[in-house]
């Protein structure tokens, strides 16, 4: 069980995450739907419109991944206010496992919105496959 100066520590990280995630959002946004960052607006070479669209859409696939990572780190924070930050919630879900699964400190470091331990996390991606 994490403590509470722990807690705060991680609910500041994520707050921090989430504030300079939001900013790269914006700009990628600007960016994607502005066409900014081209020199030309109208393409002279089917090349450049081929780069353009690729550039685009790379844009807005990131985007998509950093909206997703907000999504995580707004549920990371509810889970610090119910006080279930740092449970695994494959462990929670799994009727075998008795026990409440910590989430390694470690692995919170790195990936402060995390859900699940190693353990689970392996199980959840390999089923997605």
């Amino acid at each position: 069980m994490l403590k509470k100066n722990e807690l705060d520590e991680f609910q500041r990280m994520l707050q921090m995450l989430r504030a300079r995630i939001r900013g790269d959002v914006q700009h990628l946004t600007d960016e994607a739907l502005s066409g900014e960052g081209a020199e030309s607006k109208s393409p002279t070479h089917l090349a450049e419109l081929g780069t353009d669209n690729y550039e685009q859409d790379f844009s807005l696939r990131r985007m998509e991944n950093e909206q997703e990572v907000l999504e995580e780190i707004e549920e990371a924070l509810k889970r610090i206010e119910a006080g279930s930050y740092g449970l695994c919630e494959g462990c929670l879900e799994d009727q075998k496992s008795p026990t409440k699964s910590a989430i390694p400190k470690a692995r919170l470091k790195v990936i402060p919105y995390a859900r699940n331990c190693v353990e689970c996390e392996r199980k959840r991606e390999q089923a997605r496959w």
